[in-house]
Parts: structure tokens; C-alpha cells; sequence
């Protein structure tokens, strides 16, 4: 879900803007910007990849290879609690972006060169938004399933 985003974001960091128009930025490019946007990418992949353990296996015991917890059951509520947590802040934080698209009063995005460039963003944007309800709803099956099996 976060893949299309990551790669839209890349271009920043070589003070590429995609056509938008943000009549606030005054600060001119600095090197650090590359490792930057670089590395919230890798970050937000990684994050976003750990709700894989939400469906799959390593998600209920650990894995054999890690020492000293490896082959152990993980308590359901290790993993319920993060990821509604970490589903709601998600949620909470594109809930802004979203308001914005959808022109509700109150709530203001960057504009773009062109409206081609605009739908680039939002096609590129929009599947990071149903990250987190995904989560929510994946933590929830993850409940279910669990409670079901004790």
C-alpha cells in the first residue's frame, strides 16, 4: 500500500517537486534531504511490512532463528495493542490529508502546477490512506482468529 507513496516521495529528495506549488517554501535544497526521504521510505516499508505478522504465523510464535524467544508463543495483546494503536494514529494522521482532497472547510492542500500532476499525487497518495483502516481491520481478524484458537 505504501510502495506507490515511496516512490512518489523519492523525487524530493532531489528538489524535484511534481508539479507542486507550495508558496511557503522558502528553504533552499541541502544535501541531507537525499538520506532523508530515503530513509522514511525504507522506514515506512518496514513498518508497513510488519503487519504481514498480523496474517501469517510469525505473527503468533516467534521464529525459530531469533535467540532466546525463538519458537514462543506471543501473547495476543503484544501484537493487538501496537497495531490498533499504530492503525488509529495512521488513521488519525491521513484523516487531515483526506478532508483536504475532498475540500472540506477547514482543511487546505498544496497546490499543482497542472491537474495532471495532481492526479499523479493522488493516485500515487491515495492506497497509503487505506493503510491504516486496513490495519484496524487486519488487527481485528487478528483478535478474532486468536480468541478463536484458545
Amino acid at each position: 500500500m505504501l510502495l506507490p507513496q515511496c516512490l512518489w516521495r523519492l523525487p524530493f529528495a532531489f528538489d524535484f517537486r511534481m508539479g507542486m506549488i507550495d508558496p511557503h517554501a522558502t528553504a533552499p535544497w541541502v544535501w541531507w534531504q537525499i538520506p532523508y526521504v530515503f530513509g522514511l521510505s525504507v522506514l515506512s516499508e518496514a513498518v508497513a511490512l510488519l503487519s504481514l505478522g498480523l496474517v501469517r504465523g510469525w505473527g503468533e510464535v516467534t521464529p525459530a532463528w531469533i535467540p532466546m524467544i525463538g519458537g514462543k508463543r506471543i501473547p495476543p495483546f503484544a501484537v493487538i495493542i501496537p497495531a490498533a494503536l499504530g492503525g488509529l494514529a495512521v488513521t488519525a494522521a491521513w484523516g487531515s490529508g483526506l478532508l483536504a482532497w475532498l475540500n472540506v472547510p477547514g482543511f487546505h492542500s498544496l497546490g499543482y502546477s497542472n491537474g495532471w500532476w495532481e492526479v499523479l499525487a493522488k493516485v500515487c497518495v491515495a492506497p497509503g490512506v487505506l493503510w491504516g483502516p486496513m490495519l484496524l481491520a487486519l488487527t481485528c481478524a487478528y483478535y478474532v482468529r486468536r480468541r478463536a484458537a484458545e
